[in-house]
């Protein structure tokens, strides 16, 4: 045999060559299945997907910080409204004074007038030794100067007022007297276990009433028509 270079000796190959032939099918189709580049590529696209999952992150931030801006604004605006209705309310009470003002500089009496507000309602209250024949026997002759009043500020402010009048004290007492009487009939139903009808009465007069009966535990309805319109207590149950 010859001793000239590469004689008698196959091609020479390369090492990765070499072990790409020496390596069996399995081992083969492991190293197209494990590829670097794949898992490279494997790994940009999780970066990708926590990018994505940062910008809705970021996304979802903004919005509820947006939420956060629309409830102040809305929490705003509840202010403001109720100090456009209180102010609205303080108007009808200064329109309401000035009426009842003027009302008794006519008939030359003598009162003073404080106004306040009370939930939602202005409330004027005339106070004086000598006013009973503004109120009456039984308050008609002050509900009465109350719808009047009523109608002075309606002509004034285009809405209807819900104000109520007072004079010399009269419906604080009446007030105390209906919630005695409400608590009174509530107890005689309870016992009796029959509804109890009482007298007709005015509005402000009625209200004390159910509330005084539902305090008890019963149930009130109002029945009839104005000015006849009465009060209904019924047993519990």
């Amino acid at each position: 045999m010859g001793d000239s270079p590469g004689e008698g000796f196959g091609t020479v190959v390369g090492r990765e060559e070499a072990v790409a032939a020496a390596a069996g099918p399995e081992d083969q189709e492991l190293d197209s299945v494990i590829n670097g580049n794949d898992l490279l590529g494997e790994d940009e696209d999780l970066v990708e997907v926590e990018d994505s999952d940062d910008d809705l992150a970021d996304e979802a931030g903004e919005v509820e910080g947006a939420d956060e801006d629309l409830a102040d604004e809305a929490d705003e605006d509840d202010e403001d409204s109720e100090e456009d209705d209180l102010s609205s309310l303080e108007d009808e009470g200064d329109i309401a004074a000035d009426y009842i003002e003027a009302l008794l500089d006519i008939a030359d009496l003598d009162g003073d007038i404080d106004m306040d507000v009370e939930g939602d309602r202005a409330v004027v209250s005339v106070v004086g030794a000598t006013l009973d024949e503004l109120v009456g026997d039984e308050g008609e002759v002050l509900e009465a100067l109350q719808e009047l009043t009523r109608l002075a500020v309606h002509r004034k402010t285009g809405t209807r007022a819900r104000l109520m009048l007072d004079v010399g004290g009269f419906r604080v007492r009446r007030r105390a007297e209906l919630a005695d009487l409400g608590r009174s009939v509530a107890d005689e139903v309870t016992r009796t276990g029959e509804p109890k009808k009482l007298r007709a009465m005015s509005p402000f007069e009625r209200k004390i009433i159910h509330d005084a009966v539902a305090v008890a535990g019963l149930r009130s309805e109002s029945e009839g028509e104005e000015p006849n319109r009465r009060v209904v207590v019924f047993p519990a149950g």
